[in-house]
């Protein structure tokens, strides 16, 4: 029987998708929410209908302690966790100049402090078993440099270093540690940008679409299974070719 896949900030979006996929596939799935707790306990429902084990748990994943509860509740109703996702992100555009240490460290301590929190979490037993995969959701900004999104560019490139380090200190505990990288992706984060804006980032994409919150879940679950068994420390890029 498979362990507990935690996927963090899935209520919505990208980590909905990415719940639903790891659901069908046999994981049983805790779902973490921040403040959307209707969206997430509908989810729930959801799978459970559809025959699949899952609990939503709130939690702040730039709150230490909030994590540990929320993976001790998610061990104690579940399992162990085998599987982690670190998808809670926030975002947002600002010139540098105007940067706020709110906003700084904000976004630092969600998207680059939450993974630390979740992974140290999840770790002891991932290391007294001598295995587990974690997969951290990057994007292609953190790849490549965004104006005007420098913060939030900055925790997605601080993801992938860690992603890469974490993955040569774990490998002998036989811990995977992979990386998504999203590129532009059609979810309530990116239509705040308006229409105009999201049609001219379709022409931009050499497949010409957007990406699909499907599109995402199909990588992190490639991570996720044993065809992905010798695979470690890697960024799969999922742009539709937008930085080639």
């Amino acid at each position: 029987m498979r362990k507990c896949a935690l996927v963090t900030g899935s209520s919505r979006g990208i980590g909905r998708a990415v719940a639903i996929q790891l659901a069908r596939e046999g994981w049983p799935v805790c779902i973490n929410y921040i403040q959307h707790r209707d969206a997430a306990e509908n989810l729930v429902r959801q799978l459970r209908s559809e025959g699949y084990s899952a609990i939503a748990i709130q939690a702040d994943v730039a709150d230490r302690q909030a994590v540990n509860a929320m993976v001790a509740a998610a061990e104690t109703q579940l399992g162990p966790v085998e599987l982690l996702v670190n998808n809670a992100g926030v975002a947002g555009q600002a010139l540098f100049q105007d940067v706020t240490d709110e906003m700084w460290d904000r976004y630092m301590g969600v998207n680059l402090g939450g993974a630390r929190n979740t992974i140290q979490a999840v770790l002891p037993h991932m290391l007294s078993e001598k295995r587990g995969c974690i997969v951290n959701v990057s994007s292609m900004w953190g790849l490549r440099g965004a104006s005007c999104e420098v913060t939030y560019s900055c925790t997605k490139a601080a993801l992938i270093a860690l992603t890469r380090s974490l993955a040569l200190e774990l490998a002998p505990s036989h811990i995977r540690v992979n990386c998504v990288a999203p590129g532009v992706i059609n979810t309530d984060m990116v239509q705040v940008l308006g229409q105009d804006v999201l049609d001219e980032l379709a022409v931009q994409t050499p497949l010409g679409r957007l990406g699909t919150p499907e599109d995402i879940a199909h990588a992190v679950s490639f991570f996720a299974s044993e065809k992905a068994s010798f695979i470690t420390g890697q960024v799969l890029t999922a742009d539709g070719g937008f930085i080639v």
